[in-house]
């Protein structure tokens, strides 16, 4: 790991310089202040997405899901409950592919809910169906390093 890795805010999307050893002590933007690890999944519209994928040196989970999708909704909180375990070396987010049906072609998304680990801007794994927060867990250990 390197001494100083980027990551987008996701409240304001300015790009931050963080001491790889200060990500434990929950650092917040330089711009807006807000929390680089919110204690629950951000929402990314396609342009958020683009920026993180683009800057961020932290892996990033995103569920893609829809309103409508009664497993989406059932696995929202097992989802944000992974996330509390996950932080900060993963950060989690959500994607509503009903309101950017842009991201479900560009992603070749069939089903939802799907969820898909980024790495660096790279796509490292994906897994379709709901899940459960211990299952998300094990499932992105076994794909992040360190």
């Amino acid at each position: 790991m390197t001494d100083t890795l980027h990551i987008t805010c996701p409240a304001c999307q300015a790009k931050n310089r963080i001491p790889a050893a200060k990500l434990a002590a929950r650092p917040t933007c330089g711009a807006c202040k807000a929390q680089l690890f919110p204690d629950a999944p951000f929402e990314l519209d396609e342009a958020k997405l683009n920026k993180h994928l683009k800057n961020d040196d932290i892996p990033l989970l995103v569920d893609f899901w829809a309103h409508w999708c009664g497993p989406c909704r059932m696995m929202a909180p097992m989802f944000a409950e992974a996330s509390k375990q996950m932080l900060p070396k993963v950060r989690f987010a959500k994607l509503d592919t009903e309101q950017h049906q842009t991201v479900g072609s560009r992603f070749q998304i069939r089903g939802i809910p799907l969820i898909i680990l980024f790495d660096k801007g790279k796509e490292v794994a994906r897994q379709p169906g709901a899940t459960d927060a211990r299952g998300i867990v094990s499932w992105v250990r076994q794909h992040v390093k360190g």
